[in-house]
C-alpha cells in the first residue's frame, strides 16, 4: 500500500456550499500542516487568495491521481453540510479517516469512537476557522487511525448504495409499467397541469 505523507487532503468541486475557502484558511493558521486541494469552480480563486505556503492548489486532476492522493493523505477534510457525500466514502474505500462538519449524511458514513476497531474519523461542529483547527489538533493527537477498518466502514455503503439505486431502478421501472397500462389518467393530469 502506498505510504501516508504529513499531508491533509481537500478534494470537490469548488462551489460556495462547499466551503474550501473556510477549509484553507483554517490551514492558514497552522502553517506547520500541509493541505492538498484537488478541484476547481467558482470558489478557486477564493480559495487560491487564502492560501498560505503551506496549501498546494492542484486544481482538477483526473480520478488516478485522486485516488492517489487520497491513499497518501493523512486524513481527507470536508466541511460541507449534504444528503450523501461520496467523495467521503471514497476518502474511506482508500483507508483515509476524515475530519467533517457532523451535520447531514456524514454523520452516517464516519465513525466518531475511541474504540480503534470503529473509529474512522472526527467531526467538527461548525462552520468556522476555529472549529476546523480545533479538530485537527485533536486529530492529532488522537491514537492512530487504522486504514482497515476504514475501508472495511466504507464497505457498507458500496451494498446499501447498490441496494438503494437498485430499488430506485426496480420502482421506476414498476411505476412506468402501471403508466401504460392505464395511461388516461396520465394524460388528463398533463392536460389540467
Amino acid at each position: 500500500s502506498t505510504q501516508r505523507e504529513d499531508v491533509y487532503l481537500i478534494a470537490s468541486r469548488m462551489v460556495p456550499y462547499k466551503r474550501i475557502p473556510l477549509i484553507v484558511e483554517a490551514f492558514a493558521a497552522m502553517p506547520s500542516r500541509r493541505l492538498v486541494v484537488i478541484g476547481d469552480g467558482p470558489d478557486f480563486a477564493r480559495a487560491k487568495a487564502c492560501a498560505g505556503p503551506n496549501v498546494t492548489l492542484l486544481g482538477y486532476q483526473p480520478d488516478a491521481v485522486l485516488v492517489e492522493w487520497m491513499q497518501r493523505a493523512r486524513a481527507f477534510v470536508f466541511a460541507a453540510e449534504e444528503d450523501f457525500g461520496i467523495s467521503v466514502v471514497e476518502a474511506q474505500a482508500c483507508g483515509t479517516p476524515v475530519i467533517a462538519l457532523g451535520r447531514g449524511g456524514v454523520r452516517e458514513i464516519v465513525v466518531e469512537s475511541p474504540d480503534a476497531e470503529r473509529a474512522t474519523g472526527l467531526f467538527f461542529s461548525e462552520q468556522s476557522v476555529a472549529s476546523i483547527v480545533d479538530a485537527v489538533e485533536r486529530f492529532e493527537q488522537y491514537p492512530p487511525f487504522r486504514a482497515e477498518v476504514c475501508r472495511r466502514n466504507a464497505q457498507r455503503f458500496t451494498t446499501e448504495r447498490f441496494k438503494r439505486e437498485f430499488l430506485g431502478v426496480v420502482e421506476r421501472a414498476v411505476d412506468a409499467s402501471k403508466v401504460s397500462a392505464d395511461p388516461a389518467p396520465e394524460v388528463r393530469r398533463w392536460r389540467s397541469a
